[in-house]
């Protein structure tokens, strides 16, 4: 049987983009080398954060399941940062480890048009410049119009604790052999890269009576739009630190950390060091915060976040054991780290689809990211491009104004990165625009054109925004007094809560459309001006580059633009202007170049 696609691997990118492409009517193949860990969370058991929580937020408009997955499954939830604006609110769910994994097996083995296959794939086939299939370990070959890797962790994984190491793609799973040297006989650049994750702890050895709690909202706001009905009991996390104590022991051993002994060679998360970096590059911090979070309902294990490393396993109960709370702590498992081959962005186009072979398309932590959100996002939009692919049509891609999940996918093929990416706001010019709370006036117009999202959720939606604008007008053409009603509410101390209060607001609005209204009028000056700044950006966005262009030819460019210019082959000036390197000289010359060739 040949299949419209086969996608190699079931973690967060690839559960999203078989889910989309099978959604959408096409027969596709979902391999995994162990059908029980779909969905696995192979690190910290929490979905959002900072730019992160946009971005789940931003999947579930465009028709992806990570966000009803985490309504489901979760058993804490907090929206970050309320006491900053509201670019910056971010959505942050603790989930039940288990129950999410259970949550994604049953929506992939319950899902039409989607086969899954329990093997592990070791080639990629190529015929005539054009992926077609994949041949799995056993030496059988499947056979589709389209391959989409999504490996994780797992190609060529090695797990490090101390002085032992051994082949892992995680913890008691094998990694994934051949695949990445298929690709390098292809002509494909792999770098390795490294993660870690920290140990898991018995929550009945912690001393909790002395620790901070952490709880969540009450009430709780649910991640997906798709969302009704919202209760959930939700559970504590707690929060400790290191001391003084702890940073000695660390400095004392950290002859015996594989990162510093040079034996991992793999490139770590700067945003997301291990404790080790912590204590060695801050050393001016008496303290750093941990957070124990639960992994779930009926569980044992706590998730000790901010703690990752690989360190021995004697050194690991040492530093456990000088923490506040967790002095008699017993370990159900270890802290390690874990090196894994990735390919540089660059060698993608912005639709995922890769530069040197047609038909394949790379999504997830594959393409040099980190976290499950940053994932995700790239497994929707693959998915949704190999639907477009298979149809005949344009790719779809969203631009930086549109989506953050547009910044990330620019910033991989037109930057690249040197280390495992990570989203934060401040990577967005637009955040103002970019906001979690209207992901889906953003771009569920899109999820319903690829009949992913549901009549009815889509027209709830609009009406939603309707309300939303007819109150915003009403507001800036009703007077009270001397000023406008949208006048008063812009004033710091005021908000809607009090507009009620007088009897002066709308009462058939709900709390989520006050507090867009409120939003869009105390912001509507920067709002106007980002908007402003967007038409730029869309004007020379707009400036098309040839794919075929020889930028050698072009007389006067720096011999570095040549380069990078004839590896990226940025598809409009918007894009060359953001090659680290490009200077404004370079795009004067390559735009001058682009109008003598049009005249």
């Amino acid at each position: 049987m040949k299949y419209a696609a086969i996608v190699i691997g079931a973690g967060h990118a690839g559960i999203e983009a078989s889910l989309a492409v099978s959604r959408l009517g096409f027969e596709t193949l979902l391999v995994t080398m162990r059908a029980d860990a779909i969905g696995q969370m192979s690190c910290n058991p929490a979905i959002g954060g900072i730019a992160k929580g946009h971005m789940v937020r931003e999947i579930d408009a465009l028709g992806g399941e990570m966000a009803l997955a985490t309504d489901a499954t979760g058993i804490q939830f907090r929206m970050l940062n309320r006491s900053k604006g509201p670019a910056v609110w971010a959505p942050r769910a603790q989930a039940d480890k288990k129950q999410y994994r259970l949550y994604m097996i049953e929506k992939i083995k319950s899902q039409q048009n989607l086969e899954l296959l329990e093997a592990q794939a070791v080639e990629l086939l190529v015929e005539n410049g054009k992926a077609c299939g994949i041949r799995i370990s056993t030496g059988e070959e499947f056979f589709a119009e389209t391959v989409v890797i999504t490996t994780g962790t797992f190609m060529q994984g090695l797990i490090h604790i101390g002085d032992s190491n051994y082949p892992g793609g995680r913890r008691d799973e094998a990694p994934s052999v051949g695949l990445s040297d298929s690709l390098r006989r292809l002509g494909f650049e792999v770098v390795r890269f490294k993660t870690g994750t920290p140990p898991r702890l018995d929550t009945n050895s912690i001393h909790w009576e002395v620790l901070e709690p952490q709880l969540g909202d009450d009430p709780p706001e649910p991640f997906s739009f798709r969302t009704d009905k919202f209760e959930v009991e939700q559970l504590p996390c707690f929060l400790t630190y290191t001391n003084m104590r702890t940073h000695e022991i660390i400095k004392r051993n950290l002859h015996l950390s594989p990162l510093y002994a040079g034996k991992i060679v793999g490139t770590g998360p700067r945003y997301c060091p291990s404790i080790e970096d912590k204590v060695v590059k801050f050393q001016d911090k008496e303290r750093h915060q941990i957070y124990l979070e639960p992994e779930g309902r009926d569980t044992l294990e706590i998730y000790v976040n901010g703690l990752s490393m690989s360190l021995p396993s004697q050194v690991q109960e040492e530093i456990v054991h000088s923490m506040r709370g967790l002095e008699e702590a017993k370990f159900i498992r270890w802290a390690y780290a874990i090196e894994y081959d990735c390919l540089p962005p660059t060698q993608l186009k912005h639709s995922l689809e890769t530069k040197r072979v047609e038909n394949l398309f790379f999504a997830g932590q594959v393409n040099c990211t980190s976290g499950y959100e940053e994932a995700a996002a790239q497994g929707v939009m693959a998915g949704l491009n190999v639907v477009r692919k298979l149809q005949g049509k344009a790719p779809f891609v969203l631009d930086r104004s549109e989506a953050y999940i547009g910044v990330l996918i620019d910033d991989l093929v037109t930057r690249g990165t040197n280390e495992p990416y990570r989203m934060f706001t401040s990577r967005a010019e637009f955040r103002l625009l970019l906001r979690q709370e209207n992901a889906d006036e953003r771009l569920m117009s899109y999820g319903h054109q690829f009949r992913l999202i549901a009549d009815e959720v889509y027209e709830k939606s609009v009406r939603k925004y309707e309300r939303v604008r007819s109150e915003i007008k009403r507001l800036n053409t009703t007077r009270a007094g001397n000023v406008t009603l949208g006048q008063w509410l812009r004033r710091p101390e005021n908000d809607y809560q009090k507009l009620l209060e007088q009897k002066l607001g709308n009462g058939p609005l709900t709390d989520i459309e006050m507090r867009h209204v409120e939003f869009n009028v105390k912001y509507e000056g920067y709002i106007a001006r980002e908007r402003s700044e967007v038409s730029r950006f869309k004007r020379i966005e707009k400036k098309a580059i040839p794919p075929d262009l020889i930028y050698s030819e072009i007389r006067g460019l720096s011999r570095e633009a040549k380069e990078k210019l004839s590896k990226i082959k940025p598809a409009s000036i918007g894009q060359a202007s953001r090659i680290p390197g490009i200077s404004p000289c370079d795009l004067s010359l390559l735009a001058i170049s682009l109008e003598t060739k049009r005249r």
